[in-house]
């Protein structure tokens, strides 16, 4: 819960300090059922996403300004860009205040080493959420207290070294386990979060070896482990799995009607479909994976991983054998899901992202609505792998096996021939396999190589020039900081 500084609080008692440290989790998952949402939006992650060659904009004109974001060409008054500044900066205001809150515990008298693994649970929150700022904007606001004239503007390699020293703070402070291991705050922060955010920061970097020295302390650990079926991991089964380092929890509470704390999964889903549960919902159409990632898996034989990233519609199907190097598809290539779920032709999108489906039959009877009860994965062990391959392939030192190993890990999941060595261009291409549609980590890493080519696709160009989205023009009027 937020805490209310109007109402007075014993400020002497654990169980207020958790309650502290849940306002701050509120931020990230946010749908309460008493106040609404006030984690993150159905529009947030789509717009820190929809640039990379994995995912275009769907729907086909409405929306222009998202579908323009997709081309690079960007339009500063868009809401959507200052919705997803401002969301983010409250969320960080948020978390900021709970930390000052959960001080007055301390003083209060309650145990300082819980306050201190509190805190460093808000700052891992509060990193994550800078995190992303900077990757969409470059040069940011970091916020460590609520006085605004402290407040300072970053560049990007300043933030990304900020988030990795905040880690550092935290790392130590944090709870030694798995996050479906915490009794306390179920799936909550761990260490091995920490370490995570920590790597993606020195990622961003190119600060290899502390990329290898984070990621390889979390597969050294032996905790986490691949989900079994990459197709369950984002559905219900994959819900809190061992694979999980960081998600966002949602819940219908196991009935079919009261309280339903759900994201709006409708942005990603097929407008148009026959699912197997007769009055399941469709969605909107506005994410489709891109053309050149669907060839780039079939070119792979990638029947595991494709099948569960993608939903094709007929047109789209038909679309693909077009192309003479793919006139003959697999008979795994259909519009009919392993769930049973028919997707349908549709005049937004020829294909729709299957890691944003939830199978109709997986609904809890009573509940209809596209998604409801599906959590968001935000971080996973599969990503940490790979960030540890392309660190080492790199020229890290490795500090937890070698980079062919922790592919070999990723790529025998998905049923595909294992490897005897691997390079750094091949570890690109296992994590564009693999993290497809997937919190942009696909243009992130593009962009940071600077790999202009993979980015200009399907009469696209792009340029080093795009790689920030300008800041919000309701935020260039409020805050004389910034600059054009």
């Amino acid at each position: 819960m937020e805490l209310d500084s109007s109402q007075s609080f014993d400020y002497t008692s654990a169980e207020g300090a958790k309650s502290a440290v849940l306002g701050a989790y509120a931020t990230l998952s946010g749908k309460k059922p008493d106040n609404g949402d006030t984690g993150f939006g159905w529009e947030q992650i789509p717009l820190i996403s929809v640039r990379g060659d994995d995912v275009n904009a769907g729907g086909k004109g409405d929306q222009a300004p998202f579908t323009d974001t997709d081309n690079y060409s960007y339009d500063q008054s868009y809401w959507m860009y200052n919705s997803l500044w401002e969301i983010l900066y409250q969320r960080i205001v948020q978390v900021t205040a709970q930390m000052a809150e959960l001080e007055k515990f301390r003083a209060g008298g309650v145990n300082s080493q819980l306050i201190d693994q509190y805190l460093a649970e808000c700052k891992t929150l509060r990193a994550f959420y800078t995190l992303q700022i900077s990757r969409v904007w470059g040069k940011v606001i970091v916020m460590e207290v609520l006085d605004q004239s402290q407040l300072t503007l970053k560049s990007k390699d300043d933030v990304m070294s900020w988030i990795s020293s905040q880690m550092d703070e935290s790392i130590s402070n944090l709870p030694d386990m798995r996050p479906n291991q915490r009794t306390d705050i179920k799936g909550g922060v761990t260490k091995y979060t920490a370490l995570a955010v920590k790597a993606m920061a020195n990622l961003e970097l190119k600060n290899y070896q502390a990329v290898a020295d984070a990621t390889g302390e979390i597969i050294g650990s032996g905790k986490f482990t691949l989900f079994g079926d990459y197709y369950e991991l984002f559905k219900t089964p994959g819900k809190l799995a061992d694979e999980n380092l960081l998600e966002i929890q949602y819940t219908d509470f196991g009935v079919g009607t009261g309280n339903n704390v759900k994201h709006l999964w409708d942005f990603y889903g097929p407008t148009n479909w026959t699912p197997s549960v007769t009055g399941a919902t469709a969605g909107w159409g506005f994410y489709e994976p891109s053309m050149k990632y669907i060839k780039f898996m079939l070119a792979r034989n990638e029947q595991k991983r494709l099948v569960t990233n993608v939903l094709f519609t007929p047109d789209g199907i038909n679309k693909i054998k077009e192309d003479p190097n793919f006139s003959t598809l697999p008979s795994w290539v259909s519009n009919v899901t392993p769930d049973n779920d028919q997707i349908n032709n549709s005049a937004r999108a020829l294909f729709f992202s299957g890691k944003h489906y939830l199978p109709s039959n997986q609904l809890i009877p009573g509940r209809l609505s596209y998604g409801s009860n599906k959590n968001y994965i935000i971080t996973r062990y599969a990503e940490v792998l790979l960030m540890y391959a392309e660190a080492v392939a790199r020229g890290a030192s490795p500090t937890a096996g070698s980079a062919v190993d922790a592919v070999n890990k990723v790529r025998e999941r998905a049923n595909l021939g294992l490897l005897t060595s691997v390079t750094a261009d091949q570890v690109m291409d296992e994590k564009y396999a693999e993290l497809g549609m997937e919190w942009g980590i696909r243009y992130f890493d593009m962009v940071r190589l600077g790999n202009t080519a993979a980015l200009s696709y399907d009469g696209r160009t792009f340029t080093m020039d795009k790689q920030f989205l300008p800041y919000p023009l309701a935020q260039l009027e409020r805050i004389q900081s910034l600059e054009k």
